[in-house]
């Protein structure tokens, strides 16, 4: 893995499979600078991750055979922040169920995967969050992850029907929705006053 260029640090997006793009139409409506990564090296130029919505199956086995999982854990050690959405909260949990699953265990959280039911099951809700303040926060759920269970260290930002849908641990947010799908950009303004601290 190459040195970091100090000078092209930027915000990552994952972007070997699922909705990326949404994330990235997010972050140009920002003004954000940012990079699709698709190899392990792409890693060495970004401060921070998006891990997008998709297949959590196939995009943890695209992320072991391109060589991704300990160079991830390098970006987490140097301090880089990750956030997660659907697939992308599944990756991060530290422990998958429903069926199990290996994942990167970057966040004390316990998720069981398709909870809410199947594509024909999605829908939109809103809630509030104490972390952002109102307006309530639109909730847009594709096949979505629940959290079962979360660790002592970690923060709950919003609940939907007695779950937590937002959380926060260290440097990683977790999200069980998509708030890229919405014109709400609280959550992504969040992830980026996190690169920053």
């Amino acid at each position: 893995m190459s040195q970091p260029d100090v000078d092209a640090l930027s915000v990552g997006v994952l972007a070997l499979q699922g909705d990326f793009a949404a994330h990235a139409k997010v972050l140009d409506a920002m003004g954000v600078r940012w990079r699709e990564v698709r190899t392990p090296d792409g890693l060495a130029h970004v401060c921070g991750l998006i891990l997008p919505g998709g297949e959590s199956t196939t995009m943890l086995k695209l992320l072991t055979e391109e060589g991704f999982i300990e160079p991830l854990h390098m970006l987490l050690e140097r301090g880089g922040a990750f956030f997660g959405t659907c697939a992308g909260a599944i990756l991060l949990a530290k422990q998958v169920e429903h069926p199990a699953q290996p994942s990167l265990g970057f966040v004390d959280i316990v998720v069981e995967r398709n909870a809410y039911g199947r594509q024909v099951n999605s829908f939109i809700d809103w809630t509030m969050s104490s972390a952002l303040g109102p307006p309530p926060l639109e909730l847009v759920f594709i096949r979505a992850p629940i959290i079962r269970h979360v660790g002592a260290g970690v923060e709950v930002l919003a609940e939907h029907q007695g779950h937590p849908v937002l959380v926060r641990q260290g440097r990683c947010l977790v999200a069980t929705f998509h708030p890229e799908l919405t014109e709400d950009r609280r959550v992504h303004q969040l992830f980026l006053q996190m690169l920053s601290a």
